[in-house]
This record gives structure tokens, sequence and C-alpha cells, in this order.
């Protein structure tokens, strides 16, 4: 099977698209060509893939990104049996001219304008009611891959969920240490980022250091740099997601600080399972899903919604609290990897999602192709 895969948002290591779709696209036998920003992300396309460079669309500057994804995605399909998107944006660039096309929607694109600071009030209005119109014209003329069993409320038909799963490590990791924190993922103000840099400021007169891997929104940057030149934390910016994770491992903890707000709230967040497979604690804040996980397994701390100091001062106390008994640690480190090993390994799905592709690329009819997915429990 020849697949064409796209996005002009993501970038082109994106953990869900490279290393866990493509991968198991390419470990099936499969062909693929891969539309991406790879000169605006500084990425070597890697040799297994048929690599089409496009600009990245980047806040309110995306029309040039979508209409070079036109010219690109034209030349992607001429060949391919099916082509999989992986952004909204794409939905104004497809070809008329195309095989079986599948949209893997990553989130809930509307819910998440309230977090976009870039937007001006008028535009955060206005946008919401016309991306549920887009939604639901995509949901009749293709196939969906849902990435929470959430998203099923958006949508009228059955569709698959892919939860965002990861690679777990065959063999236990090394267990927690006593000095250090991590957080994978964007950094960004709805995400804890100036909680996080006030954490580090708090907690590096105990000895504690707070990493920060990701990349980081315009606004946050300067505050990551300050800080950096403080001495407080250590912020690498985007890295590899199989590199991140084993730099991951080892730590006292694993943050993810999500405020509450429409996107998150049905959600898991991908850095708590990632956190899980690195033998790390997990300290949350309380959405339903990542509660419910953290608290059912009792693989880490939750800490309570609030302002910047209350945040910071529960999440200092919870860090000092694990420091200070490996007993604990040591056992919800255990517990979280032993949970993701059995739940939460991208290889348990994996399968599923390709066969789903091979299906639909043998019967171009959507609503002949489409079968209800499994959906993998919580």
């Amino acid at each position: 099977m020849r697949v064409c895969v796209g996005t002009i948002v993501h970038h082109p290591e994106d953990a869900r698209i490279t290393h866990r779709q493509i991968r198991a696209l390419l470990d099936a036998g499969h062909q693929v060509t891969f539309i991406a920003p790879f000169t605006h992300c500084n990425v070597t396309p890697p040799p297994e893939i048929r690599p089409i460079d496009v600009p990245r669309a980047v806040g309110l500057h995306r029309r040039k990104a979508i209409r070079a994804a036109r010219s690109a995605l034209k030349r992607g399909v001429k060949d391919a049996d099916i082509l999989l998107i992986h952004d909204i944006e794409l939905l104004l660039a497809l070809p008329r001219k195309r095989p079986p096309t599948v949209w893997d929607v990553h989130e809930d694109t509307a819910a998440a304008m309230e977090a976009k600071t870039y937007l001006p009030d008028p535009v955060r209005n206005i946008l919401p009611p016309l991306v549920r119109g887009m939604e639901g014209r995509a949901e009749r003329r293709m196939h969906l891959f849902l990435a929470e069993e959430s998203y099923r409320e958006r949508f009228v038909g059955d569709h698959p969920v892919i939860p965002n799963l990861t690679y777990v490590p065959d063999t236990p990791p090394p267990p927690p240490g006593d000095n250090r924190i991590v957080y994978i993922g964007q950094l960004a103000q709805a995400r804890g980022a100036i909680e996080m840099i006030e954490i580090a400021r708090r907690l590096r007169g105990h000895g504690v250091r707070l990493d920060l891997i990701g990349p980081a929104d315009a606004d946050i940057r300067p505050l990551l740099r300050d800080a950096q030149r403080e001495g407080v934390l250590d912020w690498f910016g985007h890295v590899p997601n199989q590199h991140a994770l084993r730099m991951a491992e080892g730590a006292l903890a694993g943050l993810s600080l999500l405020h509450d707000l429409p996107n998150y709230r049905g959600s898991t967040p991908t850095k708590v399972i990632e956190y899980m497979a690195r033998g790390i604690p997990v300290i949350t804040t309380p959405l339903t899903r990542a509660a419910s996980l953290v608290g059912r397994v009792d693989c880490g701390t939750i800490v309570p919604f609030g302002d910047v100091e209350s945040v910071v001062s529960s999440v200092t106390q919870a860090v000092l609290r694990l420091r200070d008994n490996a007993e604990r640690r040591n056992a919800m480190g255990a517990r979280g990897y032993f949970e993701a090993l059995h739940h939460y390994h991208w290889p348990l799905v994996s399968g599923e999602f390709v066969g789903h592709l091979e299906r639909w690329a043998d019967a171009p009819d959507a609503s002949q192709a489409r079968q209800p997915g499994r959906i993998l429990p919580v």
C-alpha cells in the first residue's frame, strides 16, 4: 500500500505521526510519502520515506502554508492508495482528484481556540462555529480517526479511536532519582509553563532542578531564557520523542500542569502515559481522565487547579515529599510502568491502525468501509 501522510501544523518528528503511525506503516511493509515542514523545523527526512517539504502553518500566518499544501498534496497523491491528513487546515487544501482520504483528529480544534492567545477576541468568537461546520463536512466526505474517546460526541458516525499511546520499554527503567523533575511537551501558558518556571525557582534552594524538554510558544521563550540564565532550570527545546523519553528516565517526577480548559477536559495527556512508561511518578492537575488514571493506579500526585502561587506551592510540596521518601516514589514509578506496559503500549493498537487504512484503501466508499473502532480501556 502506498500512503501519503500530510501535515503543515505539526513538527515532522511529531510522536503520534512519525514515531508511531508512520513507523507502524513502514514496519508493515507499506510505502510512505510524507508532506511536512522539514526545512522550517530543521529536520532531515529519514531515508525510508519519500519527503515533500512545505512551509509550516504558524499562528496567524497560515495562508502561504495552505497554498503550498495544495500543490504538495497534488504531487503526493498521484500514485497513492490512501491519503492520511493530520490538520484541519489541510481540509482547505485537498485536491479534488484524490484516493480515499482519512483525517486523524488530534484535538478539539474549536475548544482549543480559548488557549490560542495570539488570536484577536473577535476571531476567537467567530472561528468555533466555522470549525464545527468543517468537521461535519469532513465526516460526510472522508474517514476519521479519533485520538480520544471523548471526541465521539462531536461526530454523528462511529469512528475508530486510535489513542495516544507510547512505546514502553520491555524491561523496567531505572528507579526515580531525588534531584531532578522533568516536563516533556509544548511549553505554553495554558500548559503550566509560567507555573513551572516559578516551581524551578522555588526548588532551587532544595537542590532539585527542572528539565524542560519541548518547544515553547513565542510569549514563553523570553521567560525561559531568563530562567535558564539564572541557572534555575535547563530548557532543551525540541528533542525527538524517543530521545526525550530516555532523558526523562531517572527523574524524581514528571509534570503535567494543564489548565482547566475545554480542549483538555476530555483528554488523557500523553505525557502522563509517557512518564508512567519511563517509571517516574506523575504530578498532574485534576483533569478528569488524568486524575482518574493517576489516582486509580496510584502512580503519582494530583494537585489542585488555582492561581500561579497556589499551584507552585502545591507542586513544590509534592516534589519534596517524593524526594524525602524513596520507597514511595519507587513504588509509584513501578506501578505506573506496569500499567503502561500492559495497557498503554503502542503496539497494542498499531496493527488496528494499519488494518483500518488497508481496508479503507480497498473500499473507497466511506459508507461501506467505516467500521466501529475498538476503544482501549483506560
